[in-house]
């Protein structure tokens, strides 16, 4: 599953309006954002980079005034990572990534009607719902950047961004809060060599603990599923949301790395 995940983050951030592909790594660039969460590059499977590749790719973001970064599946190109290291990269994080298969989804699946039925205990009428205006799109963005506190701050360009997922083959879904606002939601790349990932699940703070986490996830994987893909991925981030993820049918199949090297 390694490389099937490794081939999917290639194919994904060849869909970033700037591309730079050097030496076996493929970068992917946005100039609407500096974040480097979204500006970062990742290797092609079985990549065995040379101190001039690496050299290259670092350059390649230097002069976009930006922190030269990668995420991959360590795995699929085990070369990488020492020759990153000799270059003075150092790691972010190792995560692990969860994988949901047509046969395991343990929830309502989206029929793209619009909506899917929450089946968990919620205090109000709780639907998944596909969002269609700008205003959806800015709900959820706010809802996310509440969410993951103090990571990034909602933003014309960030609810510009979630439409171009859902218009670009992705999609994007969230759970309306009383008020008509946003409550959490989540979003899912459009499927590439036969899988997709599914991120940016949150949930606002006074609306946890009420399924909406499980609820979008489902939807979303349902509607991959729907469009053909084999298989959907996803990265935890504690012991909580893996039970969140896994009560929905995502199973432990890998890790991730994420490496960087400061300026």
């Amino acid at each position: 599953m390694g490389t099937d995940v490794q081939s999917f983050a290639v194919a994904n951030l060849r869909r970033r309006p700037v591309l730079v592909e050097t030496g076996g790594f493929v970068a992917g660039f946005d100039p609407s954002t500096t974040s480097p969460y979204i500006n970062y590059a990742t290797p092609l499977p079985g990549t065995r980079p040379t101190d001039r590749d690496v050299k290259e790719l670092i350059e390649a973001f230097r002069v976009r005034d930006l922190k030269p970064r990668l995420e991959f599946a360590p795995d699929a190109a085990p070369d990488v990572e020492p020759a990153l290291r000799e270059a003075g990269f150092g790691v972010e994080a190792v995560h692990e990534y969860l994988v949901c298969t047509p046969d395991r989804l343990t929830l309502p699946q989206d029929t793209e009607s619009g909506t899917v039925a929450v089946p968990l205990p919620v205090p109000f009428p709780a639907l998944v719902a596909v969002p269609s205006t700008d205003e959806d799109f800015r709900a959820i963005d706010a809802a996310l950047s509440e969410a993951f506190v103090g990571e990034f701050a909602s933003s014309p360009e960030g609810a510009a961004r979630l439409r171009r997922i859902q218009e670009d083959g992705g999609a994007v879904r969230f759970v309306r809060a009383p008020d008509g606002g946003c409550a959490g939601g989540a979003t899912c790349s459009a499927p590439a060599v036969g899988t997709a990932e599914l991120a940016g699940v949150g949930t606002r703070p006074a609306f946890r603990g009420r399924g909406i986490a499980a609820a979008v996830t489902a939807a979303l994987t349902g509607t991959m599923f729907a469009r053909g893909a084999q298989s959907v991925w996803l990265e935890y981030s504690g012991e909580g949301s893996r039970r969140v993820y896994e009560r929905v049918g995502y199973q432990p199949r890998g890790t991730r790395l994420y490496m960087s090297l400061e300026r």
